[in-house]
């Protein structure tokens, strides 16, 4: 297998006052500019996207608003990556926060959606959402909306031997929640995943 190093990630920051300000991820030092340079563009778009996303659902003036990133998987050629935007519009009970995840292949740039981790004509979508339905028995969630199955582009980020599925505030349970999240070992799917995938990167070699 050939050795593959780490991406090095540089912290950005945009701001529009001292309670406004949003931080964000930039790859450097990649061999190929132009997938550095898409690979970066990508990360600009769906920052951007967070922001108007607060300032188009918020019917009030944002007063503080805050960004950041963090890393969740930089090996073996794959970077995942998630993008959290927080906003407090004004005399509101209490801000509201969006999570956005983005998964690449570092030496292709290719970016990652769900069904692109598992084999063709894989029914990743029933497996998946059992293991999600039989974790919120084990946790016992107070679901608010009923669950019956995943979207076939769920929100997800992989975090070594493990891909974690999301849901946005209030999309499965309570504000007071937060952000659920079912984390799954790539042993419990083996079977379904796509070894060309950024899975079977992990699973190579174990």
């Amino acid at each position: 297998m050939p050795i593959s190093f780490p991406v090095t990630i540089q912290t950005m920051k945009v701001s529009d006052g001292p309670q406004k300000y949003v931080y964000y991820p930039q790859v450097t030092q990649l061999q190929n500019r132009q997938i550095e340079q898409h690979i970066n563009r990508t990360i600009i778009n769906h920052t951007q996207k967070l922001m108007d996303i607060q300032f188009g659902n918020m019917p009030s003036v944002i007063v503080e608003m805050v960004g950041s990133f963090e890393i969740k998987n930089n090996q073996r050629d794959i970077l995942s990556l998630t993008l959290s935007n927080y906003a407090y519009p004004d005399r509101a009970a209490h801000g509201m926060t969006y999570l956005e995840a983005l998964t690449f292949n570092v030496i292709t740039g290719k970016q990652y959606q769900l069904k692109d981790l598992f084999k063709p004509g894989s029914n990743y979508i029933e497996i998946i959402s059992r293991i999600i339905k039989e974790q919120i028995k084990k946790r016992d969630l107070p679901i608010i909306n009923e669950f019956r199955e995943i979207k076939p582009d769920q929100d997800f980020y992989i975090a070594d031997k493990t891909v974690v599925i999301y849901f946005q505030l209030y999309d499965l349970v309570p504000y007071a929640y937060g952000f659920p999240m079912f984390p799954i070992s790539i042993y419990d799917i083996q079977d379904i995943i796509d070894e060309n995938g950024p899975l079977g990167k992990m699973l190579a070699g174990n």
